[in-house]
Formats: structure tokens, sequence, C-alpha cells
């Protein structure tokens, strides 16, 4: 790790030897990595996802934190989304009654205009990252609190 670190202190100071070069090549912390998590066009629960929306887009980046035990209440998306757990399991229920449990580390697409709820079933809290694609003034859920919670 020294070594590394010498190496890096030398090269960013001097003309680029070989040494320099070989010792970035070597160092995995200089590689860029890449790993399709998920390409669909279908919802967790197996439905296709609708057309884009007409318009301009609003991209909207949201980072939940769910305690031990939560449930969110029923609601739906009006607009196409998708994220990645970061830590935890989370467990989607639809209307319907299907079930998607998502495990740390996994991506998950969200139905849209489906009535769903979340609720975290693991022993830590969830950390899920979600992106929307959706319009300005547009809601990214839409909440159904006349429906209750078993």
């Amino acid at each position: 790790m020294q070594w590394v670190l010498a190496a890096t202190l030398v090269c960013g100071t001097m003309a680029v030897t070989t040494a320099c070069k070989e010792a970035k090549a070597d160092n995995p912390a200089e590689k860029v990595q890449s790993t399709e998590l998920i390409r669909t066009s279908q919802s967790w629960d197996g439905v296709e996802l609708p057309d884009y929306l007409q318009g301009r887009p609003e991209l909207v980046a949201v980072k939940y934190v769910f305690p031990v035990g939560q449930k969110l209440g029923w609601h739906h998306h009006p607009v196409m989304n998708y994220g990645v757990l970061m830590q935890g399991e989370l467990t989607i229920i639809g209307q319907d009654g299907k079930k998607k449990v998502v495990h740390e580390g996994e991506p998950v697409v969200e139905m849209v205009n489906t009535i769903h709820h979340g609720e975290n079933t693991g022993d830590k809290p969830v950390i899920l990252y979600m992106f929307y694609l959706s319009q300005k003034d547009m809601p990214l859920a839409v909440q159904h609190p006349e429906i209750p919670l078993e």
C-alpha cells in the first residue's frame, strides 16, 4: 500500500515513466468497472411499462431510509421509476397479492399506475435509491389512505 502511495506521488509529480504506467495499471482502483444491473421493459410483476410521457422530462433521484418493520401505505406511481436497494430487505406487495422481495444490491423496477405498498421485512434499515422519469409538478406517488394496511 505504501509503495502504491509513493508511486502515485512520484508519478503525479514527474514525467510518466514505464514504472508509473505499470503501477497505475496494476492498481484496480484506477480501473473503471461497470456492471449492468437490469435492462427491462417490464415492472417487477411482469407488466409492460407504459410509453414515455410527452413533453419535457424531469428526472428525480430519491434516497429512502425505512426503519426495521416500517410499512409504507398503499400508493401508486403515475411515472416510471426504478432503483437499487443498497441495504436491507424490502418486500413489495401489490393490491392483487403479488409479492417481490428485494435484497441488498438488487435492482427493482416499480409498478406504474398499480396500487401497492412496501415494507422493511429485514433486520436492518432499508436504504433504497429510486430514480423517477417524471415531469414538472407531477407527483412521484399518489397515496391511498382509504385502503387499510394489514
